[in-house]
């Protein structure tokens, strides 16, 4: 079973969030931190705290193209931005795109308010795009059902930026009805930072199995966000591997790895 993080971030500078930790992560620390933990490969999303995040992801794809892979982003704002999209994966390692989604007018965008370049450019290309979009899954699902063949990824389960426990899966409804879109998955990230017990987090098992359900084995994305966790890179592993009996070894090989690399089109052998 190849296990394959859907997140992690590397960086060189600037100021991580407060959830992250604060020093530096760099290719070199993520490869010797998944061979310790049995984690085969990891898909790469450039940090907006530093500028360059994105040329530090694809170095380390192009240097280790079997574990790194990308999902990059540039300004959408910036007037050549529609230019760069038909040329963007022809970086090495770059699969997609993604995004932090958080403002009045980023629900706008998903509504087709100046982003419809992006939108129909991605789906006739085959670039997916990840959005980190917790205030926003409503407007996801209209964008979903406007362009079917659009493929999209939901970041860290929907939870709002630093919600806890019962607070982070307030939105579980919202999140179910986007599984009614064949065009849309969710990454399964950052799941030890939501819970409020210590592991194996029986608290959250619940909401992430209802989950799961929703969208099932190849369309829910195991994963990290490593540089957050308040446990090991092992223990998220075996969170999903050892402590979810409801998970069969089947629907875990496409929920480790299997799926993210199909969705993706990551042709990792």
């Amino acid at each position: 079973m190849a296990i394959v993080d859907a997140h992690i971030h590397l960086w060189e500078k600037g100021k991580p969030r407060a959830a992250h930790r604060q020093a530096p992560y760099s290719k070199d620390q993520a490869l010797a931190e998944m061979d310790a933990a049995g984690v085969d490969a990891a898909v790469i999303q450039p940090p907006a705290w530093d500028p360059d995040a994105n040329r530090i992801a694809v170095e380390a794809a192009a240097a280790q193209p079997q574990r790194f892979a990308v999902l990059g982003n540039f300004p959408l704002e910036d007037p050549e931005a529609p230019r760069r999209l038909p040329s963007w994966k022809e970086q090495p390692g770059m699969l997609g795109l993604r995004y932090i989604f958080n403002e009045p007018r980023h629900a706008r965008w998903l509504e087709g308010d100046g982003l419809e370049w992006l939108w129909t450019g991605a789906a006739r290309l085959g670039i997916p795009i990840a959005l980190a979009a917790a205030a926003c899954l409503p407007q996801l699902g209209k964008l979903a059902a406007r362009h079917p063949r659009l493929r999209l990824i939901v970041d860290h389960l929907g939870v709002p930026l630093g919600a806890t426990g019962v607070a982070a899966f307030r939105q579980v409804g919202e999140l179910e009805a986007l599984a009614r879109h064949p065009n849309v998955a969710v990454k399964a990230t950052g799941v030890p930072a939501y819970a409020e017990d210590p592991y194996p987090y029986r608290s959250i098992h619940v909401p992430l199995r209802r989950i799961f359900d929703a969208f099932g084995a190849r369309r829910f994305f195991w994963g990290t966000d490593i540089t957050k966790m308040p446990c090991s890179w092992r223990q998220c592993v075996t969170l999903f591997t050892e402590e979810l009996p409801w998970l069969s070894r089947a629907d875990l090989k496409w929920v480790m790895g299997d799926a993210l690399c199909e969705w993706l089109d990551w042709r990792r052998t």
